[in-house]
């Protein structure tokens, strides 16, 4: 019965190839959205294992980071550049499930997640939300959390104003742009807890310093960061 379902999935195979969203080459039977290939070289950058990295340093003297990483780097024809422009602009939003479950197991192994009590994703303004059909960052979240075993609230903090894009903005305009933007909805849920914040790619660090600084305003809250990509500057 295998035998023949293999038959069948090489022959759907053939007239309808399933390719990678990294790179385009052909998947192999056992492969999923993402070759083996590109799994493998998908450049790391392995902040989590310091505390003084660039991402870190990119909050420096804004606000109180706990801790912050990003698991690879966004880098102009990179294979996480294409995968998050297929999640974000071609709706396969199973990339950035898949790729939160190995970046959560990365930093659940490592330590990093260690004494945090709940994720929470930067959230897009609801007509965004509604226009795009899904928030990017909430779905890698969702990722993270089944495997490091941390819950997700991604109703407690919200975005109140529609911004213009960060494209093409200097760091001062892109911090301007989101400066008081995100509201937290019932401070008591995240009361002297340590948060997880996840967006999906980090480029000056000003919408995550715009959210962070709006859940510090509560009483105990700590924050780190963590996002799919880091920009190479």
């Amino acid at each position: 019965m295998s035998y023949l379902y293999d038959l069948w999935d090489d022959f759907i195979s053939l007239l309808f190839p399933r390719l990678c969203y990294a790179c385009g080459n052909h998947l192999l039977r056992n492969e999923k959205l993402i070759c083996t290939e590109c799994l493998v070289l998908i450049p790391r950058t392995n902040y989590h294992l310091e505390d003084d990295n660039p991402v870190a340093r990119l909050f420096w003297g804004r606000c109180r980071i706990e801790k912050a990483s990003a698991f690879s780097f966004y880098n102009k024809d990179s294979r996480i550049r294409k995968l998050i422009h297929n999640l974000k602009y071609k709706g396969i939003t199973d990339i950035g499930y898949d790729l939160g479950k190995i970046y959560g197991l990365t930093l659940s192994k490592s330590g990093f997640t260690e004494g945090i009590d709940l994720i929470i994703s930067v959230p897009l303004h609801p007509s965004k939300e509604r226009l795009r059909g899904f928030n990017q960052s909430d779905i890698i979240a969702n990722g993270m959390s089944e495997t490091t075993g941390l819950p997700v609230d991604n109703k407690v903090l919200e975005r109140i104003a529609l911004t213009e894009t960060q494209t093409k903005r200097s760091r001062y305009e892109r911090w301007t742009n989101v400066e008081g933007i995100f509201k937290v909805k019932d401070p008591a849920v995240i009361r002297d807890k340590h948060i997880l914040l996840v967006d999906d790619v980090i480029t000056t660090g000003s919408t995550l310093e715009s959210c962070a600084s709006e859940l510090l305003k509560t009483e105990g809250v700590k924050v780190s960061v963590v996002a799919l990509a880091v920009a190479v500057t």
